[in-house]
């Protein structure tokens, strides 16, 4: 059997409808902004590998310094045990996170760091036995896989055969101008009438709904009102951290900060898995106690694991370096610009950007969602041009590498272009 075969044989791929899939491309190689398939065709990853990779592929910096730590320790448990490479990344990522947040809890992943946020939020309240079950989340949100993450996610195709199962979530409006009055009104009721644990948001863009994007001015009404009102606040980050909305984290955007942040998905460049969920001191100090059933009882075998703490921190460095802030700065003003150079195409619904984010919502016959029809022709159209997109729905979206080169970008648009216009016939 040759490879197609045998992966047809024994792989089940993820988000794949399996009556219709079509045969997946198999990659060799990939290196800076591209993919190489078995064939030697050339791909742009015009999507960063669903928005892990900050620095391009098989990145020589964050390469070698994997290598080393490969050759010095792979792997070690994190209970009763720590190692440099996992105090450095929290030393680290503190000094760009918030300054309330204070300590750094490891995981494997963006839906084990929202799991994580949620449970820290939930015995937060019961180490002080206070009895706070409800989260309020917004519409249209999506924070993982897990039970959690999908309990407060919206209730859709995503989870609708687990829904009997998930715990109970208000979900509000995201917030714009006409309706954060109304919006501030819900969450003082919710609030005084419930026992309200916590709040949780991805923070100025809503990635798997579509990019939806909304005012970070609306965001930091809600947050102040939950400070007042002692209900902790949760920032998913996992798709808007290290750069990809224009600043370091969406929440720099904030004035009033989170009570717990999570992070994933660009944390390592795109090399290892790795969760990380972030918190304010007095989460933390809610766990101190001389009762031992006040204890976190959470951890994965990978918890920090070594190897993947030293992809972070070379990934780190580079998010550092200046050449990088440009490069962000560069693909947020290119954005812009085709932004307002196609804004009027009839073949668009809605097109919105934040940074090195660029949506393009499409006119279709079906409404919006992850299941409209016109995400195969999108992604068969820039496939056979060369150029990885994958659409949500009838939305489709640029999110390059920040190595990705302005001919590249130029290369994304123009055949955008030509995609609207051949579309529109």
């Amino acid at each position: 059997m040759n490879l197609s075969e045998k992966d047809r044989n024994f792989v089940w791929h993820p988000f794949t409808h399996l009556k219709s899939q079509a045969q997946p491309v198999i990659i060799e190689r990939a290196e800076g902004s591209y993919y190489y398939d078995d064939k030697g065709k050339q791909y742009i990853d015009a999507i960063s590998s669903w928005w892990v990779n900050l620095h391009g592929h098989s990145n020589p910096y964050i390469s070698k310094k994997v290598a080393e730590q490969v050759h010095k320790m792979e792997h070690v448990m994190f209970s009763g045990f720590t190692h440099q490479p996992a105090i450095e990344l929290a030393e680290r990522l503190i000094q760009h996170l918030p300054d309330n947040q204070s300590k750094i809890f490891y995981s494997d992943n963006g839906s084990t760091a929202v799991e994580v946020a949620l449970k820290m939020a939930l015995q937060y309240w019961h180490n002080k036995s206070e009895d706070k079950p409800l989260f309020i989340a917004f519409e249209n949100a999506y924070h993982g896989d897990t039970f959690g993450g999908m309990s407060v996610g919206e209730r859709n195709v995503f989870n609708n055969a687990f829904e009997k199962l998930l715990f109970d979530v208000v979900h509000v409006p995201v917030p714009n101008n006409g309706n954060i009055q109304f919006l501030l009104k819900e969450f003082d009721k919710l609030i005084q009438n419930h026992a309200v644990a916590g709040f949780i948001f991805e923070p100025l863009v809503q990635g798997a709904a579509g990019m939806l994007m909304y005012d970070a001015e609306y965001l930091d009404l809600i947050i102040a009102l939950c400070k007042k009102n002692n209900v902790i606040t949760i920032a998913d980050e996992v798709m808007t951290g290290f750069g990809r909305t224009g600043r370091f984290f969406a929440t720099d955007y904030l004035s009033n900060k989170p009570d717990i942040v999570c992070l994933s998905k660009g944390l390592t460049g795109g090399y290892m898995p790795l969760g990380v969920t972030s918190c304010a001191g007095f989460v933390y100090e809610a766990f101190i106690s001389d009762d031992k059933t006040k204890t976190f009882f959470h951890g994965h075998s990978y918890t920090a694991n070594p190897t993947a703490c030293s992809a972070a921190i070379a990934s780190m460095d580079l998010m550092e370096k200046k050449e990088t802030t440009e490069s962000i700065e560069r693909i947020s003003k290119s954005h812009a610009d085709f932004l307002q150079k196609i804004k009027t195409h009839k073949r668009i619904k809605d097109i919105r950007q934040r940074g090195t984010i660029l949506a393009i919502e499409l006119v279709t016959d079906e409404e919006t969602s992850y299941l409209n029809n016109a995400a195969e022709t999108i992604s068969n159209y820039f496939m056979q041009k060369g150029i990885l997109l994958r659409p949500l729905g009838n939305v489709f979206y640029v999110l390059p590498p920040y190595c990705i080169s302005t001919t590249d970008l130029q290369r994304i648009y123009s055949v955008i272009e030509s995609f609207l216009e051949e579309s529109a016939t």
